[in-house]
């Protein structure tokens, strides 16, 4: 899926990206302020999560659970400098438990994330719209 969206698209976006996720971790790559928070924020929504979302940067990971009791993990690995630090968390169990994991900067972990995780690349436009890339 390659998609060009502005803001006002978010929502018909993300529910594209849940519909078909062929798995349910989630990577999302792109520059600093390309809009990675702002799209999971409304993933969560989606997903029926009342929690005020918010990117984990110093914690690693906010979980948030939805009005269904499903459980949604959001991690920020951009201050990550070793990958140890991110199996100190037990990042297995995490992609193990089979509940959503919405992944910021996963290339600062390239050697930890699952294999089959759905990789969305978002890129910023000139005119301040978005282009996504779910591969």
């Amino acid at each position: 899926m390659i998609v060009d969206y502005t803001l006002s698209q978010l929502p018909k976006i993300a529910k594209q990206i849940i519909d078909e996720a062929s798995d349910k971790i989630l990577l999302f790559y792109g520059e600093i302020g390309v809009g990675k928070t702002t799209l999971i924020k409304e993933i969560v929504k989606q997903l029926e999560v009342d929690d005020v979302v918010s990117s984990p940067t110093f914690s690693l990971v906010n979980e948030y659970l939805s009005r269904k009791g499903e459980t949604i993990y959001h991690f920020d690995f951009y201050r990550i400098e070793d990958e140890n630090e991110v199996l100190d968390i037990g990042i297995d169990e995490y992609f193990d438990s089979g509940n959503w994991c919405l992944i910021e900067w996963p290339e600062n972990v390239k050697n930890i994330v699952p294999l089959n995780a759905v990789k969305i690349h978002i890129s910023l436009n000139e005119n301040k719209s978005r282009n996504i890339f779910v591969e």
